[in-house]
């Protein structure tokens, strides 16, 4: 079971996002898992009586959910997807991999940005940075098969500002998870201080985070954020107390925490919890979600 879903926020374009997706990505399908209730919705949300709610996009056999809702959130690059195109991956080796990478790429640019151009970088012999037309931010890359296998999509905090935060973030989550832990960490040359490149496990999943400094204007947002599944209310309270800072943006599960980062904290079984009738209803009057009171 993947625990950690990144969920992106779609402006009411979630099925065709999912549909964009299926068709560009290697190895990807989409299919609609939840859908609003048909009454008793919020004026915000009336509009999407009945329609799909949840979107879950499967990235060779990676989780990524797809939200769904109005135009109050984008993603932005604080919170990208590496995309390893490992050469081991296809029958016809570099060749078809590197075939792939320009597929994809071709179609992510197209109404996209370009943030850094397909090309020969130190790190990798075809490698490439793009915002899609939704606003996600993919980092394709040609793998090295003879380096350490890595899974085919790995998410990436990028922290912004005058301070170095990865180290402190990745020190917090993986205290917080259990099966976390550091691969590598590539420190920034000279006496700047912050990482230039980390590889990280969360519950067993992979994440790679780099400090940006002041040179970028963006920050985390809540139009990608992360859900994380809890077996119990146990485990729901634990990460709450230990992750909200930011009193005014707990909500419906969701929380910020102290580098910006948003956070869904919610029972695993909680698509099972929100077929009981008036449930829905009832978790929009939340804050941390109270699984007896669903």
């Amino acid at each position: 079971m993947q625990r950690i879903v990144p969920n992106v926020w779609c402006q009411g374009n979630a099925v065709e996002a999912g549909e964009f997706y299926s068709a560009v990505l290697p190895k990807t399908s989409a299919e609609v898992t939840m859908s609003y209730p048909g009454q008793d919705l919020p004026d915000s949300q009336r509009d999407f009586a009945g329609k799909p709610l949840v979107v879950d996009v499967s990235v060779g056999g990676y989780q990524i959910r797809l939200i769904n809702a109005r135009t109050e959130f984008r993603p932005t690059p604080a919170l990208s997807f590496i995309l390893n195109m490992d050469p081991l991956m296809f029958d016809g080796g570099e060749e078809e991999a590197r075939t792939c990478i320009h597929s994809v790429w071709e179609a992510f640019a197209d109404g996209g940005e370009v943030r850094m151009a397909l090309g020969e970088y130190p790190h990798s012999k075809l490698y490439g940075w793009v915002e899609d037309r939704l606003g996600v931010n993919w980092q394709l890359m040609l793998a090295d098969p003879a380096g350490n296998q890595r899974p085919m999509l790995i998410p990436q905090f990028l922290f912004t500002g005058p301070v170095a935060q990865a180290q402190q973030a990745i020190d917090l989550y993986a205290g917080l998870l259990p099966d976390s832990g550091t691969e590598m960490v590539v420190p920034k040359p000279g006496d700047s201080g912050g990482i230039l490149f980390a590889e990280f496990h969360l519950a067993s999943q992979w994440f790679s985070a780099m400090d940006g400094g002041t040179d970028h204007h963006f920050t985390f947002t809540p139009g990608l954020s992360l859900q994380v599944s809890c077996a119990s209310q146990d485990e729901i309270d634990k990460l709450w107390e230990e992750l909200s800072e930011v009193p005014e943006a707990e909500q419906c599960g969701w929380l910020v925490d102290r580098f910006g980062v948003s956070w869904q904290i919610v029972p695993q079984n909680m698509g099972e919890l929100m077929k009981y009738p008036g449930a829905y209803q009832r978790m929009l009057t939340m804050k941390k979600i109270i699984i007896s009171e669903l």
